[in-house]
């Protein structure tokens, strides 16, 4: 799980990654306004790797 930096009007938000390629990631929107939706966000806007599972107090 990583966070992705916030863009436009969505902010920062979990993402569970599927697959990694070169220059992006695969999978789906944890959190916020996406929550659900499957993404191909760029490598680059991965802002940190986030330890835990979503709902424990590692991601609280």
């Amino acid at each position: 799980m990583v966070a992705i930096a916030a863009f436009d009007d969505i902010p920062e938000h979990l993402f569970q990654v599927d697959e990694v390629h070169d220059d992006f990631v695969t999978g789906k929107a944890l959190t916020g306004p996406l929550a659900g939706e499957y993404g191909e966000p760029d490598r680059s806007m991965i802002v940190r790797v986030v330890e835990g599972q979503l709902g424990s107090a590692d991601t609280q």
